[in-house]
């Protein structure tokens, strides 16, 4: 994501954060589903930009763009 999220087994046990924090994406989509804006999650975080903060959103998309999910099985 233009090197704004990185996964690295060494920072939060792999799980992708954006890069140069130890914020995790999933931070940042708490933060959104919360206020609904971007300028309010740069506001509660400033070490972020709102570049950043739509990096961890495309992140988002690219995962599950690219996840094949399986139908659950009806018993």
């Amino acid at each position: 994501m233009n090197g704004h999220i990185t996964v690295d087994p060494r920072i939060c046990n792999g799980k992708p954060v954006v890069s140069g924090t130890r914020i995790p994406v999933t931070v940042i989509l708490d933060q959104l589903a919360e206020t609904g804006f971007v300028k309010e999650v740069v506001h509660r975080y400033p070490e972020l930009s709102p570049e950043q903060v739509t990096a961890a959103l495309q992140y988002c998309h690219s995962v599950i763009d690219h996840t094949e999910l399986e139908p659950e099985e009806v018993c």
